[in-house]
């Protein structure tokens, strides 16, 4: 019994696998990002502490930056936002509707440049 070469590769099941797993991402895809849903979350009696620190940013219609609390310039809220970690620390952004965009991408920028992957953006329904 003779043998044939082995020079070519049938790519067509590789093809018909890849298109059904494209299929299954693509359909899947849309659940993951529209994840903007309102749930109104129970109560309990007991609630475990957090170990995340929650960190409030807002800024209203004339551009003035509060951290937390505090009134505070861009700069100051970049220096602090730097000795934060960005693993841990969760960050609440609150913008004025009729703020200038620009505000939104300064904050956004520091915050990416830091690495913060847990950013919230509060919104009002």
């Amino acid at each position: 019994m003779r043998r044939e070469r082995f020079d070519q590769m049938n790519v067509v099941p590789f093809i018909d696998i890849v298109l059904v797993l494209l299929v299954i991402v693509l359909a899947t895809a849309t659940f993951v990002t529209n994840q903007t849903i309102k749930v109104d979350l129970p109560s309990a009696s007991s609630k475990k502490n957090e170990e995340k620190k929650s960190i409030q940013i807002a800024v209203n219609k004339e551009g003035v930056y509060s951290y937390g609390k505090e009134v505070l310039s861009l700069e100051l809220i970049r220096e602090r936002l730097m000795k934060l970690d960005p693993k841990k620390d969760l960050i609440s952004l609150r913008m004025d509707k009729s703020s200038e965009f620009q505000y939104f991408v300064d904050i956004i920028d520091i915050l990416k440049t830091k690495g913060f992957e847990n950013i919230s953006i509060i919104t009002q329904k």
